[in-house]
Parts: C-alpha cells; structure tokens; sequence
C-alpha cells in the first residue's frame, strides 16, 4: 500500500515538473515571439525597400553624382557592417549599402543563393531605385567575391573594385586538408540558432551567447532585426553554395581597371575555434597568399596591410577604406 502510494506520489511530482517545463520553455517562445513583434516599431529600416525582381531589398542612398559607390558586406554582415565610412564618402558621390536577400531588414528570396543570383538581383534593385554607373564596388570578405563577380558580370558599367580583407577564391580549397586535421567543427546549424533565437534563449542570455561574436553595441539591432530564421538560412545557403562564386572569379582578368585590396594585419584568435597554433599559421599563411594573389586580377592593382586590423577593417582601420576610395574617386 505504502509503495503504491510513493509511486503515485513520484508520478504526480513528475508530471508537475514536466508542466513546469513545459510552461518555462512556452513563456520563451512568447516572450521572443512579442519582444520580435516590437522590434519591428523600434528598430525601423534606414533606408528604403527596393525591388530585386520578386522580393524587396533593403538599400540605403546617400550623396549624389557619379560614380555610386556600392558595398557589399560580409557573410552574417549587413549594411550596418560600414559604419560611418559610407558618411564619409557621401560628400563626393552616391553611396550605396544594403542588405542581401533575408539578410535585416531585406525580404527572402525564393531562389537559390548563388553568386549570380546575388549579383542579378543587387543590379536589378540599383536599375529600379535609378542608380546608375559607372559603379565602384567595395567587398569585404565574402563580399569580396561577390564584389568581384558583379565586376565580371557587368565590366563595361565599372570604375574600380575595393575589396576588404576579401576571401580569396582558393581559400576553401587550400585550408580544407589543414582544417580537417583540425577536426574543425564549424559554425553551428542553422537549426539550432533558430531554436536559441525562437525560444528567447538568445535574447536573454546574449551577452554569453554573442561574446567573440557581435560587438556589445551592435547586439541590439543583432537579436532585433538581424537574426530572424530567414537571415540564417540565407547565411547557409550562402555558404554551401559559395564554391560556384569561386569557380565564377578564378583565373579573373580585369584588365586594367583600378583595383585595391586591404589585408588585416592581425590574425584571427584561432585558438578560441578550438585550432591548434600550427594549423592557425598555416590557415593565416593562406589567407595572406591569396591577397597577395589578387593583386594578379588587374594591371592596375595595389595591396596595402592594415597593420593594426583584424578582419574587420572597417571597424579597426576605417580610414583605409576611405582613403582607398577616395583615390579611385581622383580626391586624394
């Protein structure tokens, strides 16, 4: 009788607990659910909606005349990425930032996210909003080879390229032996962001979650605007299918349009991904030979080191970045 009762009892605090659960994980996807619908009042976009063929992106203009000046940011980076340097320039030109389809504030695109379709539908919005070249564009890492994709694709609209601590073509391929020693994991799946964000576990606990990974004043506009399921898989999409971008700019000839790159001087913490301090010299030894190769894609081409960046240059140097395109705008 006594150990019926026990059990029923340990069966009736179970299913207490499972409720208590049950309510705890619910009241997070409510919390996120209402905090992600007032973000949209409080976090408003900057800039304009635009028509990329089917969907909107998101693009802020500033200045006139020409040439435009586009950027393309990073992978998981959005218009906000430049800060104040697009300001900087506006004086002097028309300047263009936006984010890529599911990126912040730009809709989801239905197709695939390929180079090419990057490229098309970032010319495409530029027709729409009455942006015309001729154009310089500015690439930061994986920007860097869409930058140089939309160069090749529409060469007789281009003044000159920029690109930022630009990812080179042959960096996935050469580091792949070392890191596979490495047993290197990569990033999370995007499934399992979208659980931490849909269950208010990234809101909440941000400061742990983005430390090394968002700076502590770009955190807000990350878990407002940026980080919703869409822009997750628009950053996967983007990377599985990167290797069709740099096939698309190998062997790339320019010609002899200006083109100017900008290496970080600082390596990245290799340690802190858990890559051992060999395996992080020679990744850093690629990266490096391939700015130094990309000065081969144009005959007027230029490489300064940003000593004191990382890869980041935007943020750690920002002036390089302006005085690379102020050159090319015939200002310096």
């Amino acid at each position: 009788m006594k150990r019926t009762t026990r059990g029923k009892r340990w069966k009736r605090i179970s299913l207490i607990l499972l409720a208590v659960m049950v309510g705890f994980i619910g009241s997070g996807f409510l919390y996120e659910a209402i905090a992600s619908h007032t973000a949209v009042k409080n976090y408003p976009p900057p800039g304009k909606m635009v028509d990329a063929g089917g969907y909107s992106l998101h693009m802020v203009k500033k200045g006139s005349g020409a040439p435009a000046i586009i950027f393309e940011a990073g992978s998981g980076e959005t218009s906000l990425s430049w800060r104040d340097v697009p300001d900087q320039l506006a004086p002097y030109a028309t300047v263009v930032t936006y984010d890529r389809a599911g990126y912040a504030w730009s809709e989801e695109a239905d197709s695939d996210r390929t180079g090419a379709n990057i490229v098309e539908e970032l010319h495409t919005a530029l027709k729409a909003e009455g942006i015309e070249g001729p154009y310089i564009m500015v690439g930061h890492s994986l920007g860097g080879m869409y930058a140089r994709l939309f160069t090749e694709t529409y060469r007789d609209e281009m003044a000159g390229l920029v690109l930022v601590d630009a990812r080179p073509e042959n960096d996935e391929r050469d580091t792949k032996e070392t890191l596979e020693a490495e047993n290197f994991a990569g990033n999370p799946s995007s499934w399992e962001i979208k659980l931490f964000k849909r269950s208010g576990l990234l809101r909440l606990f941000q400061n742990v979650l983005l430390e090394g990974m968002v700076a502590k004043e770009d955190r807000g506009h990350f878990i407002n605007v940026i980080s919703k399921p869409a822009y997750f898989d628009a950053k996967d999409n983007e990377g599985r299918l990167s290797s069709l971008t740099e096939d698309a700019i190998r062997g790339q000839n320019l010609g002899t349009l200006p083109v100017r790159i900008i290496a970080r001087g600082i390596a990245p913490d290799y340690a802190s991904v858990g890559i051992s301090e060999e395996g992080g010299r020679k990744i850093e030894e690629i990266w490096r030979a391939g700015q130094e190769a990309m000065l081969e894609i144009s005959a007027d081409s230029r490489l300064t080191i940003a000593e004191k960046s990382g890869h980041m240059v935007m943020k750690d140097q920002p002036e390089l970045v302006v005085e690379a395109i102020q050159e090319l705008l015939g200002i310096r």
